[in-house]
């Protein structure tokens, strides 16, 4: 023992359950995961750290879901879609209607600040597209429900604290919570942890990148209809003093603000803040109190400047700051900036994006078995990741993931042998799109 070190004493651990398939993180690829293979008639345990679901979708309040649509065709459906569909029933989701999609002005004004345009598209108003805006809390509650009536044992307020591995594959993972130390066996475990917590600790290969973070934020006492009456009546002088309100917040898209399904409330992605390691606690410390700092300053210059924001006031700060990147697995295959941007089709893809496509290869780590990666930690390069890192295509990852590993333990492989044409099948008679269909543009490339 030194001042630097410290010899922790080995000592035994308590099994605190067994399951076929252990998903440690409940965000929106966990989730995702976990239902999938539950369905499937696994017996599922599923880690989370924090007291609810959803992760940055609800507890980062990443309340905009895109990146699921080519133009008029969705192209991420299966449990993202149910979920939306559950939260939309009970009023907590809101997204344009077939018929108000496309290119007109008068549709534009109507949606856009619910952020439900293509904002991928060059040209001037962006077209309206089937994105979804929710509440967090709805979320939640949606996901609550589905994870009960799947049967999935549910373990919240654990974190992760290693995996177990055992002759190059992992068997379990051990978690720290109120209870202790304990661990939870499993015969194939996902990691939807977000920054490859589960991969990384079982000796899979990884890279490091890092991008900017964000403590997101609410606002309530906001008068939607004179915000957006300024913006589309008065340009000129909307675009002086909203310019003035992302320079006090000091870093944010152009919409730094958005409608929700709660009236008179918005949400506030921003403030952007770089030069942060999401890995560092000295660093996340730092952008919850620069955050918070920048946050109360915004309010502040909008009450007094801003038409619509006279009597607004903060409702409440994410309670998970906004990480958008960290480490990533170098699996069997590294997706990169090509492949997103040129929309490279591969045989074995198994989940799709806007309009590119994830090979069941990126899911997979090189040396380790009966482990998966799904979520905004799969195998790509940095460039690649900062442009497919969004929610829907992050579900379908888990989508596929769950189901694979309800596959492999059903035919008594490993997740690495899975059938992949059988996944694919498999994920599309759940209502997915895995994207094993090129179109006709990937065929010609290819």
């Amino acid at each position: 023992m030194s001042d630097q070190l410290y010899a922790e004493p080995g000592r035994d651990l308590a099994v605190a359950t067994r399951a076929d398939v252990v998903v440690v993180g409940g965000g929106p690829a966990g989730f995702s995961a976990a239902v999938a293979a539950a369905r499937q008639g696994a017996k599922v345990c599923l880690v989370e750290r924090y007291p609810y679901l959803g992760g940055l979708a609800s507890g980062g309040m990443v309340l905009v879901l895109d990146d699921m649509c080519a133009g008029s065709e969705i192209t991420v459906r299966g449990i993202c879609g149910e979920l939306v569909e559950r939260m939309r029933a009970r009023g907590h989701a809101v997204y344009p209607p077939e018929g108000e999609r496309g290119h007109d002005p008068a549709m534009f004004r109507k949606w856009s600040r619910w952020g439900l345009f293509d904002f991928n598209t060059r040209t001037k108003p962006h077209p309206i597209c089937y994105a979804v805006a929710f509440d967090p809390d709805g979320w939640k509650r949606a996901s609550d429900d589905m994870v009960a009536e799947a049967g999935i044992e549910l373990r919240l307020h654990s974190l992760f604290a290693g995996s177990i591995v055992k002759d190059g594959r992992t068997v379990g993972v051990i978690t720290e919570s109120k209870a202790g130390r304990q661990a939870i066996m499993g015969d194939i475990v996902i990691d939807t942890t977000g920054d490859l917590d589960v991969a990384a600790s079982a000796g899979a290969r990884f890279s490091e990148g890092a991008y900017m973070v964000t403590t997101v934020f609410r606002l309530g006492g906001v008068n939607t209809d004179e915000a957006e009456r300024f913006q589309f009546e008065e340009p000129a002088r909307h675009a002086v003093l909203d310019l003035e309100a992302r320079r006090v917040i000091g870093g944010s898209w152009d919409y730094w603000w958005l409608k929700t399904p709660l009236p008179g409330i918005v949400w506030c992605n921003c403030p952007h803040m770089t030069g942060l390691d999401g890995m560092k606690v000295e660093d996340l410390t730092r952008a919850e109190f620069e955050g918070r700092k920048r946050i109360h300053a915004m309010v502040d210059h909008v009450r007094a400047k801003l038409p619509g924001f006279a009597d607004c006031y903060v409702v409440d700060v994410a309670p998970q700051t906004g990480v958008r990147q960290t480490r990533m697995l170098e699996g069997e295959y590294v997706v990169t900036k090509p492949d997103i941007t040129e929309r490279v089709h591969f045989p074995d893809s198994i989940a799709r994006g806007r309009d590119y496509y994830t090979p069941y290869r990126a899911l997979l780590p090189v040396g380790v078995d009966q482990l998966l990666v799904a979520g905004r930690h799969y195998s790509a390069t940095p460039q690649a990741q900062k442009i497919s890192r969004e929610i829907p295509p992050c579900m379908a990852m888990g989508e596929a993931a769950g189901i694979a590993a309800a596959m492999a333990l059903s035919a008594g492989t490993t997740v690495r042998n899975v059938d992949v044409a059988a996944l694919q099948k498999r994920l599309r008679d759940q209502g997915a799109d895995p994207g094993d269909k090129a179109p006709v543009w990937a065929e010609a490339a290819e």
